[in-house]
């Protein structure tokens, strides 16, 4: 079971209720300096990834943050779907089977996805997105007994390649809308589609069918690095307008979690408490605070 993150109307203090930190973002602390990072700093949330969880152990993970009273938001990743070959596409499915299991026994109803690129030599994108149609229709069934959410997360194009063959709300949304709402829903990331001039109205079209299963942060700062990979700016570093994509995603209905997710080398060098102090202040003056 998720902890409940909505509320009636919002001020200041219940924005920051739903305040999640994604690991990723303070990548240089382990699980227990995570657990003990936000309990200290009153965060209530934290979206975990799973590579470190199964290193720690799975159930160990979860009786870690149960004890320092934080809820999982969210876990990373699934996916990968993209694979031609039947061994290619079999293995998918029980890695997939398997973060099925590893989310619901940390107590997270969502399982983000990152879909997959293209195999090699490949040029199909359309025959690379219906292979994650067919993989959702097989696994969506198994993670709902699970009580497991599957969320298509959209990335940027320039992941479309080797990546993720997924590179809209829209495109996500079309998946999506194949199953059940309460079986598939999709991720709004403000770094992989804040260029989009249609994303205001695809947010609308999500959030009216109860598709938004997760809302994440990170903002787009130039010059990229190389491999692009790890280039996520600091809230209110870039171009993103952050409060417009919360105030979007509210008025869609979404009353979630709200989980900054930034990969930069820049934020790991440094002592996670103040990176974690500078994500909250971050966060407060470019979600909550006025205009």
């Amino acid at each position: 079971m998720s902890v409940e993150f909505s509320g009636g109307a919002e001020g200041p203090i219940d924005l920051f209720a739903r305040f999640s930190l994604n690991q990723q973002t303070i990548k240089q602390w382990s699980l227990p300096e995570l657990a003990d990072g936000c309990a200290r700093a009153g965060v209530r949330g934290v979206g975990l990834w799973r590579a470190p969880v199964q290193e720690y152990g799975v159930a160990a993970a979860a009786q870690l943050v149960r004890d320092a009273g934080l809820a999982v938001t969210s876990l990373c990743r699934g996916g990968f779907f993209t694979a031609s070959d039947p061994k290619g596409r079999a293995d998918a499915l029980a890695d997939n089977r398997a973060a099925i299991e590893e989310a619901s026994a940390l107590g997270t109803d969502t399982l983000v996805l990152v879909s997959g690129g293209l195999p090699p030599g490949s040029r199909d994108l359309y025959g690379a997105r219906e292979r994650v149609a067919d993989a959702l229709e097989e696994l969506a069934p198994y993670a709902a007994e699970a009580g497991v959410r599957l969320a298509i997360e959209p990335l940027h194009p320039m992941y479309a390649a080797d990546r993720c063959v997924v590179s809209t709300l829209a495109q996500a949304l079309d998946l999506a809308e194949r199953f059940p709402a309460e079986r598939v829903g999709v991720v709004v990331d403000t770094y992989h589609l804040w260029w989009d001039d249609t994303i205001g109205s695809q947010i609308e079209r999500a959030g009216s069918a109860g598709r938004i299963a997760a809302f994440q942060l990170a903002d787009w700062v130039t010059p990229l690095p190389a491999g692009v990979l790890l280039g996520r700016g600091q809230l209110g570093d870039g171009a993103v307008d952050l409060r417009w994509f919360r105030e979007q995603v509210d008025a869609a209905g979404y009353r979630g979690p709200i989980e900054v997710e930034i990969f930069n080398p820049s934020l790991w060098e440094r002592p996670g408490a103040e990176v974690l102090a500078e994500v909250v202040e971050r966060f407060t003056t470019h979600l909550v605070h006025t205009r």
